[in-house]
């Protein structure tokens, strides 16, 4: 029983940023409320399969990692399914995620050209670029009749604020559910001004398995592949550290095949993920501090949460309930999410040595052309659609800008933080 309750808080610790990538994807791609409903649910599902690839030794890292779908792939996918179908997007992540695995047992040696100064920059521009969406939901959805109410302003900031609150007066369990707790609460103070409206509820099935290709095939796009791996590979990043941590708190020593055996589970989850219109993935540092907290370092756990993964993602109702949140709630939500992805791209900024004005120009520089390309994507559009994957990408031109600049200024000489990866 002890198990299962444990099984039961990794789910809800990781369970509303799950939901809200597939909820922001869904609207944007102007998928209709069932099939939003279809995406949480596999997104749910799948990220049980991705899990269990990782903490199982025989494929995975084998530590006590939640693989959960990633915040920084939600602009990139927005942009590709919008501008090229979602044909194009899928093929994308399934060949971004073929490319992860190849590279899994020589990227420890690859992160030279990824260091902190490098994938804060493109952290920080991946974070900048969330936020537009997060204040379109929160003003009640982009195109929607209410946009800008007053009301719909209330209500998001309500949330952010019993977010913050939550955050600040609970500790350890209940902090880390702080933003499902505030979506739960902002969706019930929305009903009682007519706002949740449960329609997908009602015409959503009590059980279906996952199907292949639900919503499309692959096409393939070469701007729109190396986007997808530039997301993967800061995915990889980021997992490095929840892997270094886990690796602490379960006293578990990690070698570098360990850590190439992680990296490809994530390359595996991230084609499997593409196969059943999914999304791309990585580890989720939110149930780190769970296993630090419960004492409890058993993979036992993680095979439970599993499993409810697994049994949620099969019945599409769940799924739905999801779907039932306003826009403006998931705003309020979104401005404390997005913001945090921003901030982690500052932290890793922070390990750099700032009193070199070399890594000044090249933080300066990339940040401002990703920036730039993403607030005015029409600036270099008379380079024709041959380059359009360079030149109207600001992830991707912010990211080889940074990489350049880095060799130029900098060299190979880069100082790894991680002991295995040097």
């Amino acid at each position: 029983m002890k198990n299962l309750l444990l099984s039961i808080q990794h789910l809800l610790a990781m369970y509303a940023g799950a939901i809200i990538v597939p909820i922001i994807v869904g609207g944007a791609l102007q998928f209709s409320p069932k099939e939003i409903a279809y995406l949480v649910s596999i997104d749910i599902f799948m990220c049980g399969v991705a899990t269990f690839l990782q903490v199982y030794k025989g494929i995975g890292i084998g530590l006590p990692v939640v693989l959960g779908c990633t915040f920084t792939a939600v602009t990139p996918m927005i942009m590709v399914g919008s501008k090229h179908g979602i044909d194009v997007l899928y093929g994308s992540l399934f060949a971004s995620g073929i490319i992860i695995v190849l590279i899994a047992p020589f990227f420890s040696h690859l992160v030279k050209i990824f260091p902190p100064v490098v994938t804060g920059s493109v952290v920080t521009i991946i974070g900048i670029t969330l936020m537009p969406v997060a204040m379109n939901n929160l003003a009640g959805g982009q195109g929607s009749k209410d946009y800008g109410d007053p009301l719909n302003i209330t209500l998001g900031l309500i949330t952010l604020v019993i977010i913050l609150l939550i955050h600040r007066l609970s500790s350890g369990f209940i902090r880390s559910i702080a933003i499902l707790l505030g979506l739960v609460i902002g969706t019930v103070i929305a009903a009682f001004f007519g706002l949740v409206h449960t329609d997908a509820v009602v015409q959503s099935n009590w059980f279906e398995l996952p199907r292949p290709f639900r919503f499309s095939g692959f096409k393939f796009e070469l701007g729109s592949i190396l986007l997808f791996v530039i997301v993967g590979i800061v995915s990889l990043i980021e997992s490095t550290g929840v892997y270094s941590a886990l690796s602490e708190i379960t006293k578990t020593p990690i070698s570098r095949k360990d850590i190439s055996k992680g990296y490809r589970a994530e390359g595996i989850a991230i084609i499997l993920g593409s196969i059943f219109n999914a999304f791309p993935y990585t580890a989720y540092s939110q149930n780190v501090g769970l296993v630090s907290l419960s004492g409890v370092k058993s993979n036992k756990v993680m095979y439970g949460m599993v499993g409810l993964l697994l049994i949620c993602g099969s019945i599409p109702k769940l799924g739905a309930l999801a779907t039932i949140i306003p826009s403006a709630v998931l705003g309020g939500a979104m401005i404390a999410m997005f913001g945090m992805v921003m901030a982690y791209g500052v932290k890793m900024l922070g390990a750099i040595d700032f009193t070199k004005q070399d890594n000044l120009l090249i933080i300066a520089v990339s940040v401002g052309i990703g920036l730039g390309i993403t607030t005015v994507p029409g600036a270099f559009a008379k380079f024709g659609e041959d380059f359009a994957w360079l030149t109207q990408n600001g992830i991707v031109l912010g990211t080889f800008t940074a990489i350049i600049l880095n060799l130029l200024f900098n060299g190979l000489n880069n100082e790894q933080t991680t002991d295995y990866m040097k």
